[in-house]
């Protein structure tokens, strides 16, 4: 139990919110009995006062919302208000004909509001019936029931904007979150709605039965059991049965009220009151107008000219003031404008929010940005998550957020693709036309707009849509615009994989596989290795396009070669030997290696060539031998080619890494593997050898 003191001052909200749910199940429990058990005439009093009570804080709180979901459990209280007001119907129905006395409320209603008259109070009820039940509670049920069909409708909409948004780096991830817990809110709110609606108008029609059940059992009660006159039980019952029914309307047309206020209530940055004013009196013509209009009333004859005179006067006035304030409002913000740039001007400006830069970036013409505009059918946001998704499980690799900018300094149909930055690529699209690419296949060309393909700088043609059918019936490869630039993207992406991966991307992937091999981390980081340290054996393996999404095998070989050597390059030689299953799915075809190896002179020849330092291990062969290397690589690289091969190059385990450092400068993107990453049971076709 509280003590005391937490039942006084500030400690009472606590104490409530501490334990509301004990006290929402005691009151539906108390709602419950009260239809039961009579209730003594001083406690329906109280009740009936908190019934209306509670309708005034209900409407209060509707009028001050902003949106429907700051009052997001109404749908629930109007339940329990809804029960709460048959409860007292019930209850005042027991006493009225049991004692023919309700209560000094009900009493009261029943007399002084209506007059003493039975029947100005019975159609002083139905005209509040009325005005509940078919104006106001079946727009509201009618508005519930648009509004939670919208809704839902608008959902794979709202969606797909979040996930734009999120794309585009417009929002967080948590933000992302945010938004779609409210959608879904909003959903469930207005499904709710729809259906507590159907409370209040059967509310409605329960208190039209229960008023001709109290007259009715009220005057046979009062004739057969009270030994009153047939007009004295008609007066006494009616005038307390109307009374209850106004006791029990008033609240129950205050809740309609406020359903209707949340159901068609739009978001916004105010309250009611506050939208009212504000968007009514916006425009001071409109008072003049109005004011005119009610002049001219005034004048015509047989009409009351006084009223019309008085409220031409107001919206007169209104009107001049509105003029006078608007005039004033243009005046300050002019100044205010002024003052700003003036202080702008005169402030060292903030370099700090420029020192920010993005991972990546793709800049775009303007002729292009009916790509990325959903509302004209552009679908490169989605391409761009497929990309995402791609490299993630492609290459293990988290591509960071692509921010997406317009760029009116470039060519309207060109893009440039940014790192950190800097610019890595460019290219340039035409959007009505297809990007037509000869495969070996084509026996017969067609006319368009010579290009080079940007992702491998292949020879291609632009041609119009009306030529693409008859350029894939030739042998063309065909493809639209946003295709292209999708394909150049992530092979972008691919070939610098290894400098987008940082530190901090390195420490997420590590903080991901903590989750099920938490020992394994512990056992490599911090005691053998640095984050720093393997972020760059990943960034190797990167480099050469090897997945590194299989974080277990690449810490466990860590873990077993990381106490004999901190080299980071030949630690990652041990990995690519335990992810030999994995490189020689890359390369081999049918079970079969066709690839050229290296004279064992000249592999004898790079060994002796390898210096050694604290900083790592580098080749230092004569300019003389590394001309002759490269020459005789490319005449057996060509070769392969002709013959319709990938141009592999295979070299024993020792030398593999240092000829690929010997050689990456001169001719990129070539596949070393050496023996210990081909599975033993591939076949190995040698159709070349270097020699110097």
């Amino acid at each position: 139990m509280a003590s005391p003191d937490e039942l006084t001052g500030g400690s009472l909200g606590s104490f409530i919110q501490k334990y509301s749910d004990v006290i929402i199940a005691f009151t539906l429990v108390m709602i419950v009995i009260m239809m039961i058990i009579p209730l003594p005439t001083a406690l329906l009093d109280l009740l009936i006062c908190l019934n209306i009570t509670i309708a005034l804080i209900v409407i209060m709180s509707a009028i001050y919302n902003e949106e429907a979901l700051d009052l997001s459990v109404f749908p629930s209280l109007l339940l329990v208000t809804t029960l709460f007001r048959l409860a007292l119907n019930i209850s005042s129905t027991r006493l009225i004909l049991i004692n023919g006395y309700a209560g000094e409320v009900i009493t009261a209603f029943g007399n002084f509001v209506v007059g003493g008259n039975p029947v100005v109070g019975f159609i002083m009820f139905i005209i509040l019936v009325i005005i509940n039940f078919i104006v106001i509670t079946k727009g509201s049920e009618r508005v519930a029931e648009v509004s939670v069909r919208f809704t839902l409708d608008a959902m794979p909409g709202k969606q797909m904007a979040i996930d734009a948004d999120l794309n585009q780096g417009a929002i967080t991830d948590a933000e992302a979150k945010v938004r779609r817990e409210k959608i879904q809110r909003e959903a469930d709110f207005f499904g709710a709605m729809d259906g507590a609606s159907k409370f209040v108008k059967g509310d409605a029609i329960a208190a039209i039965v229960i008023m001709l059940i109290n007259i009715g059992g009220g005057f046979v009660i009062g004739m057969a059991q009270r030994d009153m006159s047939a007009a004295d039980s008609l007066q006494t019952y009616t005038l307390l049965t109307v009374g209850e029914g106004l006791v029990s309307q008033i609240p129950a047309l205050l809740i309609s009220t406020a359903t209707g206020i949340i159901v068609t209530r739009a978001a916004s940055e105010g309250n009611l009151g506050q939208d009212i004013v504000g968007q009514l009196f916006r425009n001071e013509r409109i008072f003049f107008i109005v004011a005119v209009v009610l002049g001219l009333l005034a004048i015509v004859p047989g009409l009351p000219g006084v009223p019309f005179f008085a409220l031409a006067a107001v919206c007169a006035f209104i009107g001049y003031n509105l003029q006078k304030g608007t005039t004033v409002s243009v005046e300050e913000e002019e100044e205010a404008a002024q003052a700003a740039a003036k202080a702008e001007a005169t402030r060292p400006e903030n370099i700090v929010s420029l020192l920010q830069v993005d991972p990546m970036e793709l800049e775009i013409g303007y002729s292009l940005i009916p790509l990325v505009d959903t509302g004209q059918g552009g679908d490169l946001l989605d391409r761009i998550v497929m990309i995402r998704r791609q490299c993630a499980l492609e290459l293990g690799l988290v591509v960071p957020t692509i921010r997406i900018r317009d760029n009116i300094q470039i060519k309207p149909n060109a893009y440039i693709i940014k790192l950190k930055g800097m610019e890595i690529a460019r290219g340039e699209l035409l959007l009505d036309h297809f990007l037509a690419m000869n495969s070996g296949t084509v026996f017969e060309e067609v006319p368009g707009i010579e290009t080079i393909e940007p992702a491998f700088g292949l020879p291609a043609l632009w041609i119009p849509e009306s030529e693409r059918e008859q350029a894939e019936l030739n042998g063309y490869t065909v493809v639209d615009a946003v295709s292209v630039l999708a394909t150049h993207l992530t092979e972008v992406i691919k070939q610098h994989a290894s400098e987008i991966l940082g530190r901090q991307e390195t420490q997420n992937l590590i903080d991901n596989i903590s989750k099920t091999h938490q020992s394994l981390v512990d056992e490599v980081i911090p005691e053998l290795m640095g984050v720093g340290e393997i972020q760059k054996v990943l960034a190797n393996l990167l480099k050469e396009r090897i997945s590194i999404r299989d974080m277990a095998t690449i810490l466990e070989v860590l873990a077993d070669y990381a106490r004999a050597t901190k080299d980071t390059e030949i630690l990652t030689e041990y990995v690519r030997h335990a992810m030999a299953r994995q490189i020689t799915s890359q390369v081999v075809q049918d079970n079969v290696l066709t690839c050229v190896t290296l004279d064992p002179g000249l592999e004898q020849k790079i060994a002796s060539s390898v210096q050694r330092t604290d900083h790592g291990s580098f080749v230092s062969m004569d300019p003389d031998s590394m001309r002759k290397l490269v020459q005789a690589l490319n005449g057996e690289l060509e070769k392969m080619t002709n013959a319709g091969y990938q141009p592999i190059v295979l070299t024993s385990p020792a030398v593999r890494l240092y000829f690929r450092k010997l050689i990456e400068r001169s001719i990129s993107g070539l596949t070393i593997v050496s023996h210990a990453e081909i599975d033993r049971t591939v076949e190995i076709q040698i159709v070349g050898v270097v020699k110097i």
